[in-house]
């Protein structure tokens, strides 16, 4: 087997990885992910049907868009001191 040419290969794999990570970062960089914080709820729905026979299961879940707010809903309501 010729290393030489494996070892080029993965070279430039790894090459194009880093540049196209550049791009990618470079293209979102100034784009905000999540949204600013408000008085509210977002509203998900996560619905599933299972084929043709009509079953599955319909959920809606409301996330507050305040994060403090959000952030309570991870303490535990019996927190012992």
């Amino acid at each position: 087997m010729n290393w030489e040419a494996v070892l080029l290969l993965c070279l430039a794999i790894f090459v194009v990885a880093c540049l196209r990570a550049r791009q990618s970062l470079r293209h979102t960089k100034d784009t905000e992910r999540g949204s600013l914080p408000a008085k509210g709820y977002h509203t998900i729905d996560a619905s599933y049907a299972s084929g043709a026979g009509g079953g599955g299961q319909v959920m809606h879940y409301r996330v507050p868009k305040d994060p403090q707010e959000y952030a309570k809903t991870f303490v535990p309501k019996d927190k012992s001191k």
